[in-house]
């Protein structure tokens, strides 16, 4: 009689985040054109078609992956909210939040920016973007109204900030910008983005 080669077990602990944990590693060493599902589910020790219970296709895998990093942001811009009643301090740590998250993920960041997406999936990034950068918002809302910096529409103040700390995101993921300097400069990139470029006069004056 022959015998039937056993079949290997659907997962072991958590396959999703098992899953997700291998992708994001090989976003970061090889790019996103790099990832396989049947190539996941071999790492993983599963049958192929097990990832398929939790992600139908590889771009279900890549919003996942984009949904996990803004999970990831959200957490550390929210430690760096509450860095001291200065608002010109906070800005500083909120700079340093992001260009650390940039730093230390950059794959993930574009992915998260600028991979297109599933329509199903559409919706609960696009909500994933408006927590992140609402927070933002607030934040300077809130120092409008304490007087701490100009009048106007604090979501297009958010937005001239968040473009500038992406910028700087972009040019140290294209090594167009020393990481360690651009974080070594950030007090001057802060004060630049608040103070703006008008000359002013001297102290006392």
């Amino acid at each position: 009689m022959v015998r039937m080669p056993a079949s290997r077990p659907y997962h072991h602990g958590d396959l999703r985040a098992a899953l997700l944990r291998s992708a994001e590693h090989t976003l970061r060493e090889k790019g996103a054109g790099a990832l396989s599902l049947r190539e996941l589910a071999r790492e993983a020790g599963v049958s192929h078609a097990a990832p398929g219970r939790h992600f139908r296709d590889k771009q279900a895998l890549l919003d996942a992956l984009a949904m996990e990093g803004y999970e990831r942001l959200d957490r550390v811009l929210g430690e760096a909210y509450g860095a001291g009643p200065d608002f010109e301090r906070r800005m500083v740590a909120i700079a340093r939040a992001y260009l650390g998250f940039a730093v230390e993920h950059p794959e993930l960041l574009e992915l998260m920016f600028t991979r297109k997406h599933r329509p199903d999936s559409s919706a609960q990034l696009s909500a994933a973007v408006d927590r992140t950068f609402g927070a933002l918002t607030r934040l300077f809302a809130d120092a409008q109204e304490r007087g701490e910096i100009v009048a106007g529409d604090p979501e297009r103040i958010a937005l001239a900030a968040a473009a500038h700390l992406h910028g700087l995101a972009a040019l140290i993921a294209s090594c167009a910008l020393d990481a360690e300097e651009a974080v070594a400069g950030l007090d001057d990139h802060v004060h630049l983005l608040l103070h703006g470029l008008t000359p002013r006069p001297p102290d006392g004056a």
